[in-house]
């Protein structure tokens, strides 16, 4: 619960397996308006009673963590658009598009996650959902560490899989440069954090087909990540 108190955003839902009555103060205390038990846990009488107190709402889902985090993005999520591609040129390719907020750590993976979960539901080669995967989370973070925002669409195809990520930040002076494994203009705090080991676009060269890389400085960057199925 000290996570939760600790990078819990007031107005947020708590989702958790634990149905003592802890729980359920530590939301109250970071201010959280919804409590979300999983693994088909109930709230108990002294939970509910406290729940009513302090008007926070009470749900519960025989969800792991992992199902119940997506299916509450794909809920409240805006950005989220599914679109269907029916027609002599384009057959059978779903279209999925996701909004990424720069320096936004918190949330910094869930684009990716829920990418692996739509390809792992298509049905596609486990391995080649891996490596789209990867390639995307690498992508993501970049955005988190070096850009203002980006748009994410992933083109679900039978012949091909394309991610193609386009930002709004500072963009790339020198690809080669940044294409070298180590090169990185991380911050100290940044790879204090874990990241910025310089091996981000490297590693999506290493598991795409094709990366074509467009960049403007003071613009933005735009990643095109093609994938064959």
């Amino acid at each position: 619960m000290s996570d939760v108190l600790a990078y819990g955003k007031s107005g947020s839902a708590l989702l958790t397996g634990l149905n003592t009555i802890q729980a359920a103060i530590s939301a109250y205390m970071a201010e959280f308006k919804l409590i979300i038990f999983l693994r088909g846990k109930e709230p108990t009488e002294d939970i509910q009673k406290f729940a009513a107190e302090k008007d926070i709402i009470l749900f519960s889902t025989t969800d792991d963590m992992f199902p119940a985090c997506i299916k509450l993005a794909q809920l409240v999520d805006k950005s989220i658009n599914v679109e269907i591609v029916d027609d002599e040129d384009k057959k059978n390719i779903t279209i999925h598009k996701f909004s990424i907020d720069g320096k936004d750590f918190a949330h910094a993976g869930m684009v990716s996650t829920q990418i692996k979960t739509i390809l792992k539901k298509i049905g596609y080669d486990p391995q080649l959902v891996r490596r789209v995967a990867i390639s995307t989370y690498e992508g993501e973070m970049n955005v988190v560490m070096h850009a203002k925002s980006a748009e994410v669409t992933l083109n679900a195809g039978d012949q091909e899989i394309k991610v193609i990520i386009k930002d709004q930040g500072k963009g790339i002076p020198d690809i080669d440069k940044a294409m070298k494994e180590g090169f990185s203009t991380a911050t100290e705090e940044q790879r204090a954090m874990g990241f910025g080991s310089g091996m981000g676009l490297p590693n999506i060269k290493r598991n795409a087909d094709d990366l074509d890389i467009k960049s403007e400085v003071d613009r933005g960057t735009t990643l095109i990540i093609r994938f064959k199925v």
